[in-house]
């Protein structure tokens, strides 16, 4: 084994979630049918190698369940005024020894964290 390559995001509504994951910054990689009445939408950040899936499949992951997804960041006072702007409502930073985490909540009430040193 070698690294963590996609991570699945349980969703209600594939085509919300992507509108919310690209105002975080996500591109997609890939949006396309997966199987009968359903959609395979895969998003990432450029450059990395590690990606998301929305995914509507799986019934024992419930819409909203995913926490301690981290992302990190270099900058979190200019991604505070850049969300901010795109109307996304953010948590309070928690300063910590390891850095500063700022909770973010996509439309299903699943929860991550942004993190900066």
């Amino acid at each position: 084994m070698k690294a963590i390559e996609v991570i699945s995001i349980p969703v209600t509504d594939q085509t919300r979630a992507k509108e919310f994951y690209q105002k975080l910054g996500f591109e997609i990689l890939v949006d396309a049918p997966f199987a009968p009445d359903q959609q395979w939408v895969q998003l990432g950040f450029p450059g990395s190698p590690v990606s998301i899936t929305l995914v509507t499949r799986f019934p024992e992951m419930i819409p909203g369940c995913i926490r301690g997804f981290v992302i990190k960041t270099d900058n979190l006072d200019a991604d505070i005024k850049d969300l901010t702007a795109k109307g996304i409502e953010l948590g309070t930073i928690d300063e910590t020894p390891w850095g500063k985490f700022l909770a973010v909540k996509d439309p299903d009430g699943n929860v991550m964290s942004l993190h900066a040193e």
